[in-house]
């Protein structure tokens, strides 16, 4: 399949927002995608200042690490950045775009929010295509102070300077040479009315997008959905062939209640599974990544029991969990174990078994969870039965309220029991730390009673 032109048309201007939808797809062309975290887009000049884009229909995921604009990031700055784009085609084409930051910051704290994400999602059902926003959410939003609550394409006034608009969606309905549809979000959108934070007036500054297109597929171009997961083998040179499997598209039900989100706290993450991954099992990445601060506590997402902990050359430290009706999960790139990750223990949803890391492969890149779902009833495919996270995680509680002893599950629980009498009374002690070795009349003088 041909790689789009770039999907994303940047506009700029004191009224507008960066939601300009329109991808120069081909004919050829069922689904394609575009994502970013960052674009700041000031009058005059001719290249926004940003974060790259990433476009579909190629599948991809880059991890920018933290940003800084200026150098100082007295303007924007992030302290991680992922942006994800996935496209499908056959008889059912699909996209999916996201762009997710975490603690940013903009004009020195006038605005700030612990975690944005910025998620579209475009699918053919028959012969119609259609869109949503998919998960677009802003963590712990603050404007000037005061705290916000956000709503779809909410305008927040910024003073006598400026306006803010949080989670602006933008859909359009036949776009595109057949009957299309295009799904693009913004989720923070802030245009100056004036001059402000050494930007003039009619700059732009636009967090989190992401847009996604999808179209039935012509006659000419379709091809039937496989009925099972196919492998492809595909011939290196030198060595022995590579086989390279196809991800499951099913999400099934797990059959139990009660699962809990992985990571304790404020995340930020989209859907990368299926992205190229030369360097594991089947050549594509098998789960999500979740990213938060180093150290931040890993949950269980149900009851059942720990196994495989230990070391992993990709997964750097890592464990499984298997609950009770047969489901696993992964757990990959911890910094350090909690006393209850130990092969065979029985676990609560909400126990902490680890902490966020970059170990393994994720040496050096933003500090993540790499999560995988794996349903019992694909087990039988081994690694490659892993299916999408992404549905589950969106529709599994945020563990936010745990009690500090739920949190480190291994801290003992009060007892109401009596203490023991004693067996002996302490009546006097003796420090003899300031007693030398080398003055045997040092220890004497250590012990002897205190005037």
């Amino acid at each position: 399949m041909r790689r789009l032109a770039p999907i994303l048309a940047l506009a700029a201007g004191a009224g507008g927002l960066l939601l300009a939808l329109g991808a120069a797809a081909s004919p050829a062309d069922d689904a394609s995608a575009s994502a970013w975290a960052v674009q700041i887009t000031v009058p005059g000049t001719a290249v926004p200042v940003g974060t790259p884009a990433l476009t579909a229909p190629r599948n991809g995921v880059a991890s920018g690490g933290a940003f800084a604009y200026p150098s100082d990031g007295s303007i924007v700055s992030a302290g991680s950045t992922t942006v994800s784009v996935s496209s499908t085609s056959g008889s059912r084409p699909a996209s999916e775009a996201a762009a997710a930051l975490t603690v940013v910051s903009l004009f020195g704290g006038e605005i700030v929010a612990d975690a944005i994400t910025g998620n579209a999602r475009a699918l053919v059902n028959g012969a119609s295509a259609s869109g949503e926003p998919g998960l677009s959410v802003i963590d712990g939003l603050t404007i000037l102070g005061k705290q916000i609550a956000p709503a779809p394409n909410e305008r927040v006034a910024l003073g006598t300077w400026g306006t803010a608009t949080v989670l602006a969606e933008k859909s359009v309905a036949g776009h595109g040479p057949s009957s299309g549809f295009d799904e693009a979000v913004t989720a923070l959108d802030v245009v100056l009315t004036a001059a402000h934070g050494g930007l003039p007036a009619g700059s732009e500054i636009a967090i989190g997008h992401a847009e996604a297109w999808a179209r039935p597929t012509g006659s000419a171009t379709g091809v039937a959905a496989p009925s099972a997961i196919p492998t492809i083998t595909i011939a290196t040179a030198p060595g022995p062939a590579k086989t390279v499997s196809k991800p499951p598209t099913v999400t099934p039900k797990l059959g139990e209640r009660g699962y809990v989100f992985p990571v304790y706290g404020s995340v930020a993450f989209g859907d990368t599974f299926g992205a190229d991954r030369p360097d594991v099992s089947g050549g594509w990445h098998h789960g999500d990544d979740i990213f938060a601060p180093l150290d931040t506590p890993l949950v269980a997402v149900a009851h059942g029991v720990v196994f495989s902990v230990g070391w992993e050359k990709v997964g750097g430290r890592r464990l499984w969990l298997r609950d009770d009706v047969g489901n696993e999960f992964y757990y990959a790139h911890l910094s350090a174990y909690s006393p209850l990750a130990v092969n065979g223990a029985i676990v609560n949803a909400g126990d902490v078994l680890g902490f966020v890391g970059d170990t393994g492969d994720a040496e050096g890149t933003p500090y993540h969870l790499h999560f995988e779902v794996h349903p019992a009833g694909l087990l039988q495919r081994g690694y490659d039965g892993a299916v999408d996270p992404t549905k589950y995680l969106d529709a599994w509680r945020h563990v936010q309220d745990l009690r500090y002893g739920d949190m480190a599950g291994w801290t003992p629980r009060a007892v109401s029991a009596a203490a023991p009498k004693a067996g002996a009374v302490l009546l006097r002690s003796t420090d003899i730390s300031t007693a030398s070795g080398l003055d045997p009349a040092s220890v004497a003088r250590s012990l002897a009673p205190a005037r």
